[in-house]
């Protein structure tokens, strides 16, 4: 029997032959001259076996596996089942920007009795004469430029990660809405600054846009930014949903002038983003330098953002700010199931507090311990809908952020290329013929849309329940099923703590283990 390594080269080459005797069929050379070639490449190569054995047709599966995410998102899978996001989470977003018609015939598609599946509590009076909108004002007693902030905000994007066309239609569109960009830890670009759209400026371990030539943070320089009238809030990035505690490095070939002006490094040099800040190591330490933000931003509103990953870490924070009286501002929940851009799998797969467990913790940690009439709550992960927002609001959130449903809204299709540069809709990629594709007028408009209709939404639930504010919503309104046969409210799920339970008495919450092993003075365990 002839391997199967010599059958296709064989076959071709004889092919070949014939055309090249054949006049009539001579322009079958323009298929047949190329498959030879590329077969008897595969034939010699040493590298893949499976090309070795299988020339020309094993590159088949190659085509099959670029074209897997595409089949399977289009033709195998159901509306409800995709990963991240689902054909239907991904349509609602595309309705809702375009103004399109957004309800659904015939039911729910979701099986309601699966152990996932959740409900919110209606009234049988709902409250007709509740306001057409609501906004938070976030801002500390320390804090004398508070801000009023739209309850849905886009989520922290660098410049870089997003193309620059996409930075601009998003903050034309968050200018357009009145509500707010999040700049993402790559600095304020000049694209962040060509609408005028607000900004919450984010600042990480690289202190892109306030930094020394070493990376150490510049006081000075953050002053200069955080004076600009579209600077609302700053941010500290102490870790993000998709990498918790992990670094990055930005590759010299990549630092285009344009990205170099907004972190303000050098053009083709490496950029390091490290593991951990280098201003503070310990909890106090860490609100002194938000003290010392808030004092040189003038009275900005100064918050942290994070992935929970060790309870005791949360309960030091509370622990440092009971004893120096110093607060953030805001504290920003990033879920692990959030991410817009590239990280590594095991750490996407495995590392990382969701976003619910994660806002139930800081949640608990500032009520219990009569520190949250100081802190607002901000919440991100996979929140694209008012009934997403709803649910957060129920679990403590005060107002929520949103990333690739932003995205979805400039038209990403989910192509899964964020992080190769071939980004087909020109959203996440430096290519300017990919960019080219992307209108920023007509997308901005697409943007504001979809935040406005999104806030709709959540008035339309909140109205539903018969409440005045998604403030009201209770953990007792937000039922879980908890098997096929029992639900009952999120009360019943989890421990949620009454105000000043941590500080009269913590032993007697499920959270005694963690208060006992918190210390202002260190993010290490004491026991």
């Amino acid at each position: 029997m002839i391997a199967p390594r010599y059958v296709v080269p064989a076959l071709l080459a004889a092919a070949v032959l014939i055309c090249s005797v054949l006049p009539a069929a001579r322009w079958a050379l323009i298929l047949f001259g190329p498959a030879l070639a590329i077969a008897t490449l595969d034939f010699f190569q040493s590298k893949h076996a499976l090309r070795r054995n299988y020339p020309l047709i094993a590159r088949i599966r190659w085509l099959f596996e670029d074209l897997r995410p595409f089949l399977r998102g289009y033709i195998v899978e159901s509306d409800s089942e995709g990963r991240p996001f689902t054909i239907n989470e991904r349509s609602l977003v595309y309705a809702r920007a375009k103004g399109q018609l957004d309800s659904h015939p015939m039911g729910t598609e979701l099986d309601v009795y699966s152990e996932e599946y959740e409900w919110l509590g209606h009234s049988i009076r709902p409250k007709a004469d509740c306001p057409e909108s609501w906004h938070l004002s976030i801002g500390g007693p320390e804090c004398t430029q508070r801000y009023n902030s739209s309850l849905l905000n886009i989520s922290a994007m660098s410049f870089g990660s997003l193309s620059a066309r996409a930075i601009e239609a998003l903050n034309r569109g968050a200018a357009l809405g009145h509500f707010a960009h999040d700049t993402g830890e790559g600095g304020v670009s000049r694209y962040h600054r060509k609408h005028g759209g607000d900004l919450i400026w984010e600042i990480g371990s690289g202190y892109f846009g306030c930094r020394t030539q070493s990376g150490q943070f510049d006081p000075g320089c953050f002053a200069e930014t955080a004076a600009g009238e579209q600077v609302k809030m700053i941010e500290v990035k102490l870790s993000q949903g998709a990498k918790p505690g992990h670094g990055g490095m930005l590759p010299g070939a990549k630092v285009t002038p344009e990205i170099a002006e907004a972190r303000e490094i050098e053009v083709g040099k490496d950029c390091i983003s490290p593991a951990s800040h280098s201003t503070f190591s310990t909890p106090i330490e860490l609100l002194e330098w938000i003290a010392q933000l808030r004092e040189l931003s003038v009275g900005k509103p100064i918050g942290i953002k994070l992935c929970v990953g060790m309870p005791h870490e949360i309960m030091a924070l509370v622990k440092a700010m009971l004893a120096t009286g110093i607060t953030p501002d805001f504290i920003t929940v990033d879920g692990a199931e959030g991410g817009t851009g590239a990280a590594p799998q095991e750490l996407t797969d495995n590392v990382g507090m969701p976003l619910r467990e994660g806002l139930i913790c800081i949640r608990n940690a500032l009520i219990g311990s009569n520190l949250k009439d100081r802190v607002r709550i901000g919440a991100a992960g996979k929140i694209h809908s008012g009934a997403g927002m709803a649910h957060a609001f129920a679990l403590g959130a005060d107002w929520c952020n949103a990333a690739r449903a932003f995205m979805f809204s400039l038209g990403c299709i989910q192509s899964m290329n964020c992080h190769t540069g071939n980004c087909p809709t020109g959203v996440a990629t430096q290519s300017a013929w990919r960019q080219a594709g992307l209108i920023v007028d007509d997308k901005a408009k697409r943007v504001a849309h979809f935040h406005k209709e999104t806030i709709d939404s959540l008035r339309e639930i909140v109205v539903a329940m018969g409440l005045s504010s998604p403030w009201e919503i209770s953990v007792r309104d937000m039922i879980r099923r908890i098997d096929s046969v029992k639900a009952g409210p999120m009360s019943e799920v989890y421990q949620f703590l009454e105000p000043g339970q941590l500080l009269a008495d913590p032993e007697g919450t499920q959270f005694a283990q963690v208060w006992r092993e918190a210390s202002a003075d260190s993010f290490r365990k004491t026991m």
